[in-house]
């Protein structure tokens, strides 16, 4: 199976083939070249993980990475419910080659557990997966394969990504860098009197952990959202699930300002983005993080 064939089957869904061309195009104007350890030091192919080869992950790697690791933070790009991994590093590419980062993109395939669940790893618990340890067994993985501790890591997530990256937060402070949050459409309040995952009543019953608020305000945020990203939707689960939509807001546009009052309401160093001429777009809002990582690292 050759390049394209592979990113067709890892993420097209959502994406038109023209965009599909166009990653393929940038992934194979820098071919893999192999490390003593085994481990391609550029654009790799998809790597089971060790710990749980449910998941798996692609990296990229500067030229410049060998001779300086530490100047090079890692940013992890967490794909939405497209699967579109490879787009995503293809997307930060050349940012991660001029500005010395690292890239890693896990992928979490739908239907894990069998049930047909392509939404588990959004919410951070699916059975007995608990994916923010599940993306930092990976980091962990990709650190020993390069030989690097990478501390703290930047996160960036669209969409389904947007999903996961906020709640990573709630559970994973003290790993973040700094934080890009794209256009979830359903979020997370911290707010004691709602049940998760509208709120945070019963957070701690469900994830044996509480909220950090102190460690969450020493991480720059970002919410990024499309100026267009206005299309009115609720989820399936009748009446109460949109009701709690209704409250939270009509489109992902008006839920990311429920969000941003929400984190300034607890101090947070958080700033909304929004990207002109764009509805719901992953890889239009990319340019709006790199901007962002620059300037917060």
């Amino acid at each position: 199976m050759d390049r394209r064939q592979l990113l067709t089957a890892v993420g097209l869904a959502g994406v038109g083939m023209t965009l599909a061309r166009t990653a393929s195009a940038q992934i194979s104007r820098a071919p893999a070249a192999s490390s003593d350890d085994g481990a391609a030091r550029w654009p790799t192919s998809i790597y089971a993980s060790k710990a749980d080869p449910r998941f798996s992950w692609c990296i990229y790697v500067p030229p410049s990475f060998a001779k300086d690791p530490k100047a090079h933070p890692l940013a992890v790009l967490v794909h939405g419910s497209g699967r579109n991994q490879w787009e995503y590093r293809a997307a930060f590419q050349d940012f991660a080659r001029f500005n010395k980062y690292v890239l890693l993109a896990p992928l979490f395939p739908a239907n894990v557990l069998g049930d047909g669940n392509a939404d588990g790893y959004k919410y951070m618990r699916e059975g007995d997966i608990r994916y923010d340890r599940v993306l930092l067994n990976i980091v962990a993985e990709v650190s020993a394969t390069l030989g690097h501790d990478f501390g703290k890591f930047a996160l960036f997530g669209y969409s389904g990504g947007g999903h996961f990256a906020h709640r990573f937060l709630y559970l994973q402070p003290d790993k973040l860098r700094a934080v890009s949050i794209g256009a979830p459409g359903g979020i997370t309040l911290i707010d004691s009197t709602t049940d998760y995952w509208a709120g945070t009543k019963n957070f701690s019953d469900i994830f044996g952990q509480s909220i950090d608020v102190a460690a969450i305000r020493r991480v720059p945020i970002q919410i990024v959202v499309g100026a267009n990203d206005v299309e009115e939707f609720t989820y399936p689960g009748g009446s109460e699930v949109a009701a709690i939509h209704a409250r939270l807001g009509k489109n992902r546009f008006e839920r990311s300002m429920t969000l941003l009052k929400n984190y300034q309401s607890l101090g947070f160093d958080v700033r909304r983005e929004v990207v002109a001429n764009c509805a719901h777009d992953g890889l239009k809002a990319v340019p709006t993080a790199q901007d962002f990582f620059l300037r917060t690292l």
